[in-house]
């Protein structure tokens, strides 16, 4: 019989009832430990015999001991089954022995209120790891994923795809802001941007927008505007909230900067009688991710941290 043959035909479970034999060299105690019945365990040594081409044990009258095959089989067998068990068991994981690299995928905002938190506790606990961070691409975020180009994302629910698991880091708040110093005066109302504004007085003034995942003069509080029958006048729009904060501190432009990014000395904020809605700050992977060691144990960093 060749290899290939015998090798179709062995089964985990007679392996376990080899080592058993070995450790026991007695059948009904053997079936015993393993909870079946001595002629289970007689039909299964019966396999092994022809799979071997061995007795691999001959019966005495004080039980079975093993053939010279059989015992140099032991020590392999012994090896092989550890390893198998210590599959379903799962490897322990010690961050400090890591060293491959983690790559992030994360907005300009992400980088700048998720990553240095996360990136100072790997430093101290994960003092080998090696991180890549990518500019958000959005189109191509599920096949990043799914080949692994990209291990985790952090940005706003809308931007991930709806199969990709995820976790809630935290909410953000917006924050209206002008350039420092600005004394910008609407000429309709007369108001200064120190004081507080309503809406209404606030869509007067010229907006910058941040847009991401498509260019145009549309941002994420036009449909807050429009709610309130206002429709304000967008004149800029800017990929990044690093390019929209430069802008406002050199022109006389508004704009919604996450609270996050502030205090900036370039800039202040325009107090308002009430704000546009936040956004959610998620975490998200591939679910093919979802038990590996390094990313259990980076997830549990980030629920300790935010």
């Amino acid at each position: 019989m060749s290899t290939s043959s015998r090798l179709a035909k062995l089964e985990l479970k007679q392996l376990r009832v080899l080592r058993s034999l070995l450790r026991e060299r007695n059948v009904s105690r053997v079936a015993e430990q393993l909870g079946v019945s001595q002629q289970t365990v007689s039909e299964q040594l019966k396999r092994l015999r022809d799979i071997f081409d061995d007795r691999l044990f001959v019966r005495t009258s004080n039980g079975i001991i093993p053939t010279p095959i059989a015992e140099r089989l032991s020590p392999r067998l012994d090896k092989l089954l550890n390893d198998v068990e210590a599959l379903l068991e799962g490897e322990s994981f010690d961050p400090a022995a890591v060293d491959g690299i983690l790559n992030i995928s994360a907005t300009d905002f992400e980088q700048r209120a998720v990553l240095p938190k996360l990136l100072k506790a790997l430093r101290q606990q994960a003092a080998s790891l090696k991180v890549i961070v990518h500019k958000l691409e959005i189109d191509q975020m599920a096949q990043q994923l799914l080949t692994g180009q990209i291990d985790l994302v952090f940005s706003t629910p809308n931007f991930v795809p709806n199969n990709c698991p995820t976790m809630h880091l935290y909410q953000e708040n917006y924050v209206c802001v002008s350039a420092k110093g600005s004394h910008l005066i609407s000429e309709s109302n007369k108001m200064r941007l120190t004081q507080l504004m309503s809406p209404q007085e606030l869509s007067l003034f010229d907006h910058i927008v941040v847009s991401p995942s498509r260019a145009h003069l549309r941002g994420m509080a036009d449909d807050w505007f429009e709610a309130k029958g206002l429709q304000r006048n967008v004149v800029l729009s800017v990929p990044s909230f690093a390019a929209a904060a430069e802008c406002v501190a050199e022109t006389d432009i508004l704009a919604f900067l996450p609270s996050r990014l502030l205090p900036d000395p370039r800039l202040q904020q325009v107090h308002l009688t009430e704000y546009p809605p936040g956004f959610d700050v998620i975490a998200a992977w591939h679910s093919r991710s979802g038990q590996d060691p390094l990313h259990v144990w980076i997830r549990g960093l980030l629920v300790e941290l935010f």
